[in-house]
């Protein structure tokens, strides 16, 4: 088959996921590039750069001969799906599926079956990759997607296949042995489709968004700019020698596109399979890994693993945080039992926006701030990511006031936000809207630019005349020592129309009162000017376990659903007059 050819010399060169994969491999094709351990058997695999792109051309050249087609701009081609976590196998699909011009479709495998099963029909996927973690859950859905998935690929490192009802079933190893090392990448233009995401659907159906090669190649540039662009006297320098292990699942919205920006910058990149603190531990000690992503969630594990100091942690610099607010008190906690991570900063993204929008930076007029300080920037959502227009608006669409305390809705437009939502023009109308991509996010300025979430829309108590951010609730009240995580839900008031109930799950050894909450929340938060008296909960409810997203966050549908189990568990503090 013959290739249409690159213009020489053209300013139009299109900027497309295949020069990451070449770089690497082109300037360190003997140097261990991927370090891959089973969570299972605790086995190491590794591979060199040239390896990992061999076997990258090889299930590129596996996928064309099964059938699948590349698309155009505007028009998607063949959906490939996989059901996998962070190995080696994954990150070769990050590349040899949207390299081919098809578009891969990472599903989440943390979504409710139902969501499951409606994501890949709505996607209309082809064919489906699954591995040792997600069999079962394919099994259990495979009469309602069997009409939909022509050919499914079993990913292992044990030899054989299942014993399964599933059917046609390849071999990821078997089929990549009768391939040559060697593949033409077709010729694509930027605008082709590469990525298919989708959102958690806590508010109704997942929603799709489709990402092009230009999207993805314009975020992982600007992403890295950040990181080097940073003012932080404590910050990682973002170069080759870096270490990520990627902990978020490969599944969650390119994995904050670490495999993106660290394969074109030649990183060794740790993969854990699925992430448990064991597994995190000995990889860090043992791979000398510098960085790393998490959810809260993660961290608060961290945080109370019983083995932590066993492990050499010392290489370990940097632990980027989101999908939710990074408590000052996690973050000092964490801080002070790997005392080598001087920076543990949040960021804010969603899915619809690759996912990277806001990101935590320090100003050059802010590096010889005391730690203090520099610890109340780190833990803001932060200044918008380089190429990005982000604002806060009111209903009227006009900036709120930077005075750290006027809330309004985060609105953003640039290079990377997702275009439309496939195949839900409602959804996409009521989101674009005067040029604008609409969040639902509640989030305030402060005076020199930086923006600190709020809330969710969807999320605020309104009480009386007044909004109080569950947000702002949740992250002060963490910042207790006896606190490991917080969170705040609405209750019904016949007379306030909503007052807020705090579900607290204390430290492991910790038995806090409900006197406790509230008067750490008149001492840190009232007697400070962060709070005012009226944001004090009326309910409080000690808990072993809070409900939680596949993506981490606080499960305010699931917490709303619990809530007359958490009421009889709480105690009523006093009565609004």
């Amino acid at each position: 088959m013959k290739f249409r050819t690159y213009p020489e010399f053209s300013s139009l060169y299109p900027l497309t996921l295949k020069t990451f994969m070449k770089r690497s491999v082109s300037l360190y094709p003997n140097e261990i590039g991927l370090v891959y351990r089973n969570p299972d058997t605790g086995q190491y695999s590794r591979f060199t750069w040239q390896q990992w792109y061999q076997r990258s051309c090889q299930i590129a050249r596996v996928l064309q001969e099964l059938g699948v087609k590349a698309g155009k701009p505007g028009q998607p081609g063949n959906r490939v799906a996989t059901m996998a976590m962070n190995h080696n196998q994954h990150l070769e699909l990050y590349f040899a599926v949207p390299c081919i011009g098809a578009v891969l479709h990472a599903i989440n495998m943390r979504l409710s079956l139902d969501h499951i099963v409606y994501t890949i029909n709505h996607a209309e996927d082809r064919i489906l990759l699954f591995d040792d973690f997600s069999f079962p859950i394919l099994e259990q859905i495979y009469d309602r997607i069997r009409n939909k998935i022509e050919k499914f690929i079993y990913i292992s490192d044990k030899p054989g296949k299942p014993e399964t009802k599933i059917e046609p079933v390849y071999e990821y190893e078997e089929v990549l042995k009768k391939q040559p090392p060697e593949f033409e990448w077709p010729y694509l233009d930027e605008n082709t489709y590469a990525t298919l995401c989708y959102t958690t659907g806590t508010t109704g159906t997942p929603k799709g968004v489709l990402f092009t090669h230009r999207q993805l190649y314009l975020e992982s540039l600007n992403v890295m700019l950040r990181f080097n662009w940073n003012n932080d006297p404590a910050a990682l320098r973002f170069d080759e020698s870096a270490v990520p292990i990627v902990s978020v699942p490969m599944y969650h919205v390119h994995a904050w596109m670490i495999p993106y920006y660290a394969t074109y910058t030649a990183q060794k990149i740790v993969l854990p399979g699925r992430y448990t603190e064991e597994g995190f531990c000995e990889l860090v000690e043992k791979e000398k890994v510098t960085y790393t992503a998490m959810v809260p969630t993660m961290l608060a594990m961290l945080v109370e693993y019983k083995d932590l100091k066993k492990y050499d942690m010392s290489s370990l610099k940097s632990i980027v945080c989101g999908a939710a607010v990074l408590p000052l008190g996690l973050k000092a906690k964490i801080e002070e039992l790997i005392p080598s991570v001087i920076a543990a900063t949040a960021g804010y993204g969603m899915t619809e926006g690759a996912p990277a929008m806001v990101g935590g930076f320090v100003k050059k007029t802010m590096k010889d701030l005391p730690k203090s300080k520099l610890d109340e920037v780190r833990v803001r959502a932060g200044l918008p990511e380089p190429g990005l227009e982000v604002e806060v608006v009111d209903d009227n669409g006009k900036p709120v006031p930077r005075d750290n305390k006027t809330t309004g809705e985060i609105v953003v437009r640039g290079p990377w936000i997702m275009e439309q939502y496939y195949k839900s023009p409602d959804k996409t109308a009521e989101s674009w809207r005067d040029g604008w991509f609409h969040t639902g996010d509640v989030a305030k300025v402060d005076e020199d630019g930086y923006i600190t979430i709020a809330d969710r829309i969807t999320n605020v108590i309104r009480s009386g005349a007044e909004m109080i951010p569950t947000m702002l609730l949740e992250e002060l009240t963490a910042t207790a020592d006896f606190v490991l995580e917080a969170t705040y839900v609405g209750v019904p008031d016949e007379k306030w129309g909503e007052r807020p109930m705090a579900i607290i799950k204390p430290v492991s050894g910790a038995t806090p009162s409900e006197e406790d909450i509230i008067k750490f929340l008149e001492d840190e938060g009232i007697a400070k000017g962060k709070i005012t008296r009226w944001m004090l909960p009326d309910y409080i409810v000690f808990t072993d376990t809070i409900p939680r997203t596949s993506v981490g966050k606080y499960d305010k549908v699931a917490i709303k659903k619990q809530m007359d189990g958490f009421l009889t568990q709480a105690k009523r503090i006093h009565k609004r007059q």
